[in-house]
């Protein structure tokens, strides 16, 4: 479990950092929309910065979510069903869809990235055409990101599978719904009891 959790680190870590983009997207957009509007003065480089800062955004999602568990899934069937039957269902997902697409990510994107390295590729979107390059080299690299944190999904899986019971995780956020079930169920137990 340690490489689980380190794995969880790593991502997380990333996560949190990369999520504060979001201030520069936003203050981004906002320039761009005042100065297009009030100062009738349109920027040359707010378009490929809030595409690049999005798609950075989007991009480390990936692995960020998926170590916190909170990747979208047909809850309204697994969650009543045990947890051996939930990781077997995992895995076999997992390895059926998740590491062949998570590879192709990989296998695709080195000679995408490499390619636009050589060419030094700067964006066509505006004028001054800022370098796209560093930007494409995300693709690869969350790419293997997500597939080490795949194989911790594996290793949770398995783990599962043997006990009976899904191991911990590493807890920074908890969804809304999920404490609000949680609260529920403890003020039921507390007066079903008294």
């Amino acid at each position: 479990m340690r490489f689980v959790y380190f794995v969880d680190r790593i991502n997380t870590f990333i996560g949190k950092i990369v999520a504060w983009s979001i201030v520069a997207l936003t203050f981004a957009v906002c320039y761009e929309v005042f100065s297009r509007y009030v100062l009738r003065a349109p920027t040359e480089w707010a378009f490929d910065a809030s595409y690049m800062l999005y798609g950075l955004l989007f991009m480390v999602a990936g692995p960020y979510t998926l170590a916190r568990n909170n990747h979208v899934r047909g809850d309204f069937l697994y969650r009543n069903w045990p947890p051996r039957r939930q990781a077997a269902m995992d895995l076999l997902l997992y390895i059926l869809f998740f590491f062949p697409g998570i590879l192709a990510l990989i296998y695709a994107g080195i000679p995408f990235t490499e390619m636009s390295w050589l060419m030094n590729e700067h964006s066509m979107n505006s004028p001054n055409g800022p370098p796209i390059y560093p930007f494409k080299a995300l693709i690869p690299i969350v790419g293997i990101l997500m597939a080490f944190q795949g194989v911790a999904e594996v290793i949770r899986c398995i783990v599962c599978l043997r006990t009976g019971t899904w191991p911990q995780r590493l807890h920074d956020v908890e969804e809304t719904e999920k404490l609000i079930l949680e609260q529920a169920e403890q003020e039921g137990l507390t007066k079903g009891t008294v």
